[in-house]
């Protein structure tokens, strides 16, 4: 058997277009695929959206317009790995433009979608062989919401 890779399907209620649209000017490296329209034969209004497809960063994803039944939540997220400051900037407030914030790097957006926005160099500082460094790290994280990369380098070069 073979497997051609994974893609992630959002279940909306009836914004997967607008979604779809706006993820798009969030992402630098983003792409619209196949719109998919309900027929006479439903379960949505002819003509409607029923599935949108769209690509983030490499990742596959389907936005489907499925009713009301289910909603989204933290037990799902989708992790962004950034470069830099200016990264984790650009991701957070986009994204909670209209969402919410979380700790720890944590938000939702304004569709409901959960999201980690992670500096690269937080995983080296946790996980830093020196386990007092990484618990220092670990602890200056627990405060914040958006992550900051130079508080958390200081917490984690103190002492």
């Amino acid at each position: 058997m073979t497997t051609k890779g994974f893609t992630t399907c959002l279940w909306f209620d009836g914004q997967a277009e607008e979604a779809a649209e706006y993820y798009l000017s969030v992402f630098k490296d983003s792409r619209l695929g196949r719109i998919g329209r309900y027929t006479e034969a439903g379960p949505g209004p002819a003509g409607s959206v029923m599935t949108v497809e769209f690509e983030l960063n490499g990742q596959k994803f389907v936005g489907v317009n499925g009713g009301p039944e289910f909603t989204f939540n933290e037990a799902i997220s989708f992790q962004i790995h950034c470069a830099d400051q200016a990264e984790v900037d650009h991701y957070w407030n986009s994204l909670t433009d209209g969402g919410e914030e979380g700790p720890c790097g944590w938000l939702t957006d304004r569709y409901g979608v959960s999201w980690q926005v992670v500096p690269e160099a937080l995983l080296e500082m946790v996980l830093d062989p020196d386990a007092e460094k990484g618990a220092r790290t670990t602890r200056a994280m627990m405060t914040m919401k958006k992550l900051d990369i130079a508080a958390l380098r200081a917490a984690h070069d103190e002492g």
